[in-house]
């Protein structure tokens, strides 16, 4: 069976963000994180390119090219979406908000 990893805040061993773009964040809705959560991760023209669910606590992670981004959340209590872009390697940070 193939699936995403588990969504951690804690990166998995050997991963050098040195090296690696690495887009992370947690979905809330108001102050409380939101498991089950799909996130989809679109390229620059607004096509689908990777989705994974929040873990228990809201944490979600893509390995990307650096580039324009857009992450777009689809849950049962409420939608985001949001633009975001990574210069280079490394930890790209994005809380989303359900509204």
């Amino acid at each position: 069976m193939c699936g995403a990893p588990a969504q951690t805040p804690t990166l998995p061993a050997g991963v050098d963000i040195e090296k690696e773009t690495v887009i992370y964040g947690v979905v809330s809705a108001g102050e409380a994180p939101v498991a089950g959560a799909y996130v989809r991760l679109l390229d620059a023209s607004g096509e689908f390119t990777a989705e994974v669910v929040t873990s228990a606590t809201g944490d979600f992670r893509f390995f990307a090219a650096p580039g324009t981004w857009t992450l777009s959340v689809l849950h049962r209590d409420g939608k985001v979406r949001r633009e975001v872009t990574a210069t280079g390697p490394g930890l790209v940070e994005v809380p989303l908000q359900l509204s």
